[in-house]
């Protein structure tokens, strides 16, 4: 073995898998951190649809192209409280803000089944409020501008908006498992992560991407809250695909995650413990 790799061996820490969260654990129903958990899911959807649904108001209202935030700003705006948020909430629920997180942390049974519901309707209650109180500071703009909802834009196939949010949703909830791994801690801890700000750079990478296409989903919650205060027909019409396409892209993302990359570094990390000269 190098010198490189017997340092790099050297410098790892002891790791047990945690076990795996129970599939209904009702006793979280008795417990002051379980509610407020949700109230932090609420309050941080409530404050992520407010700042970013005001920015695409605020930027459609401008009539010079070169006016408002952009799309690069509106990027930054939903990848920069994302990282904001995650960081804030992180301690208290995990810091989710967004149903398809939650269905793929469940899914790798890091959440119960209980625990991801609750999350899930939280998060769509604050969505809704945050998008509301858009509507209350910004009425006439919101009601003339599409309210931030998302819907298929002019030019692209059902198919193609599907796939979009299929493949941004991957990169996402990927990230969210890479980055609070804490696995890594043994198998790379001279790599310093410090997790909201790849979350955060994923969602603004993937806001560049799909913003043309689909507006960006990528968070059933953000495309239900801004549906159900737009209320309109267009904001309806394909709504669906920002539910199927988030949740198929946070199921593929934990299994890539949980059981082909993840199960195979614990099994590197097994065979370097009992053979540490190879």
């Amino acid at each position: 073995m190098s010198k490189e790799a017997s340092e790099e061996g050297e410098g790892r820490k002891d790791y047990v898998d945690p076990p795996p969260a129970p599939l209904i654990d009702a006793d979280e129903l008795k417990l002051w951190s379980f509610y407020r958990a949700l109230i932090a899911e609420f309050i941080a959807t409530l404050l992520f649809l407010y700042v970013t649904v005001a920015t695409v108001i605020g930027h459609k209202k401008q009539h010079d192209a070169c006016d408002g935030a952009g799309l690069l700003g509106i990027a930054w705006a939903f990848g920069g409280m994302i990282f904001v948020l995650v960081y804030c909430t992180a301690g208290i629920s995990g810091g989710h803000i967004n149903p398809a997180v939650t269905f793929g942390l469940f899914l790798a049974r890091k959440v119960s089944l209980i625990r991801a519901a609750a999350y899930m309707v939280a998060q769509c209650l604050g969505a809704i409020c945050g998008v509301g109180v858009v509507k209350a500071f910004m009425k006439h703009e919101y009601d003339s501008l599409g309210g931030g909802a998302n819907s298929v834009a002019p030019g692209y196939s059902k198919g193609a908006a599907l796939g979009a949010e299929i493949i941004g949703t991957f990169v996402l909830v990927y990230t969210v498992f890479s980055a609070t791994d804490p696995k890594r801690n043994a198998r790379d801890s001279h790599v310093p992560v410090l997790a909201p700000l790849p979350i955060g750079f994923a969602v603004f990478v993937v806001h560049l991407a799909t913003i043309p296409i689909t507006g960006t989903g990528i968070n059933p919650a953000r495309s239900f809250g801004a549906a159900v205060i737009y209320n309109e027909d267009k904001a309806w019409d394909d709504n669906w695909i920002f539910w199927v396409g988030p949740f198929v892209g946070a199921g593929v993302a934990a299994a890539y995650h949980q059981y082909i990359l993840r199960a195979a570094a614990i099994k590197a990390l097994g065979s370097f413990r009992s053979n540490p000269t190879n």
